[in-house]
């Protein structure tokens, strides 16, 4: 069986296998380039694909390698140029994440509508916390009005509801840029009612929304309690879907969980197709930020944004991250490093170090106390089991990268340890929040517990 069949067929298998976004992003674009012995080598398009292949995805490829070659294959994964194809998705389109533009990304017109224009599928990432998501994003783009009308978009600050929405929009563009789309946020749509009121235009107002082939609108929530709005919103819904519109809405609530919305805008958002995205894991994160660094012309290695992922779980706060890494690199001409990236976590923002540094020591001792079951007496011991050893090095690695407190006043708080034996814990937590999935949830949910 030549190369290229053989590679098919183990294509065809693994689109049944994995999700449509996971195999658009990391199968779909990959080759078959050697086959000598028993030692297959795989080309993938980018380190991100790599990095996956052989991480995550390594047994499920040389499972199905081994049953049609009838050998036992060994697996080896190398970065080459795209494969040109007609698929679109959220892919990882270079070599590596250099300074140049993202390869094959969409040409999209220009649009008085106020889409960015990098917000669009090719710069989303994906993973199980927003396929949902990016799967009805890509079908509402490919068919507006037909499915999933409304669509409407829910979950916390920075988890990309804002990227998908723009996403539709810049896709039903560049198909077709003579589409009316608006998008503006719920904060705008009220300005402007409040405007046509003031100056006796509503004609006007109405003739531009109700027009709309798709309308995309923000952060609905903020008309939460606001009657007079809330009524032509749902005059405009109304007017929009009659005509075969597409509407997409974000919010950071449920429509049930937006209190003081009407009952009848809260059945109509409810008769569509409601989405929750959830907070990005730490591969979605690490993707993210690589994506990031890439549109400002930085490689960043897999490492550093491996130790920026493991330390921060909010998108925005590793947005700001990122930018001081990168003003360390170019303005103070440091090297870009993993210990860099590790001075950077430690080293609060200065928008909420006052606030973090208030924060008494007790109430981190509080939380893994409730974490792991143990007394203050257990953790402030010179024992060294593991059951006391681990929480104990979290505290160690909190009070230090969180607190910011010098290291003899860390030792003493955890019974009278040398700075020698704080240094060592924060590495080692440092460390293993890179691998250890465990570890980084209990982290993860002490911070919750300390700092909200």
């Amino acid at each position: 069986m030549k190369f290229e069949q053989l590679w098919t067929t183990v294509l065809g298998e693994l689109e049944i296998l994995v999700t449509k976004p996971t195999f658009r992003t990391f199968f779909a674009s990959s080759n078959l380039l050697t086959l000598e012995g028993s030692v297959a080598t795989i080309g993938c398009n980018s380190a991100v694909a790599v990095q996956m292949m052989e991480t995550r995805y390594y047994s499920l490829v040389k499972n199905i390698l081994d049953k049609h070659t009838q050998q036992n294959v060994s697996l080896l994964f190398k970065i080459v140029a795209l494969k040109t194809q007609n698929t679109t998705g959220p892919l990882f389109s270079q070599e590596t994440l250099g300074p140049t533009k993202i390869a094959n990304s969409p040409m999209i017109p220009f649009n008085p509508n106020h889409l960015r224009h990098d917000f669009n599928f090719e710069t989303f990432a994906v993973s199980t916390t927003n396929q949902m998501a990016y799967a009805a994003a890509t079908a509402v783009a490919s068919s507006p009005g037909a499915l999933y009308n409304p669509l409407f978009f829910y979950g916390g600050v920075g988890v990309g509801k804002t990227h998908l929405m723009q996403a539709i929009g810049n896709e039903v563009l560049m198909k077709n840029p003579a589409f009316k789309i608006l998008y503006c946020t719920g904060e705008e749509f009220t300005n402007e009612i409040i405007d046509a009121i003031q100056t006796k235009n509503t004609k006007r107002f109405k003739d531009r929304y109700r027009t709309a082939k798709a309308l995309l609108i923000d952060d609905i929530q903020f008309i939460e309690g606001k009657m007079r709005v809330q009524e032509e919103f749902f005059h405009t819904f109304n007017a929009v879907q009659r005509e075969g519109g597409q509407v997409v809405l974000t919010s950071d609530r449920a429509p049930h969980e937006i209190d003081r919305l009407e009952e009848r805008l809260k059945s109509r958002f409810e008769g569509g197709l409601l989405v929750d995205v959830q907070k990005p894991d730490f591969e979605l994160r690490c993707a993210i930020l690589r994506i990031k660094a890439q549109q400002k012309n930085v490689n960043l290695p897999m490492p550093i944004a491996q130790i920026l992922a493991a330390n921060v779980d909010s998108v925005r706060k590793l947005e700001g991250l990122l930018t001081r890494i990168i003003t360390e690199v170019q303005i103070k001409k440091i090297p870009l490093s993993e210990d860099l990236a590790r001075m950077v976590v430690g080293k609060p923002d200065s928008t909420n170090h006052e606030s973090r540094s208030q924060v008494a020591p007790k109430v981190v001792f509080d939380a893994v106390m409730k974490r792991f079951n143990l007394t203050l007496t257990q953790l402030k011991s010179s024992k060294r089991s593991r059951p006391l050893a681990r929480p104990r090095q979290i505290i160690m690695y909190l009070l230090r990268t969180e607190l910011e407190l010098p290291l003899n006043e860390v030792g003493t708080w955890v019974g009278g340890r040398d700075h020698t034996t704080v240094i060592h814990a924060v590495d080692t937590i440092s460390k293993l929040m890179l691998t250890n999935t465990l570890l980084r949830d209990d982290v993860t949910w002490i911070k919750k517990e300390v700092f909200g």
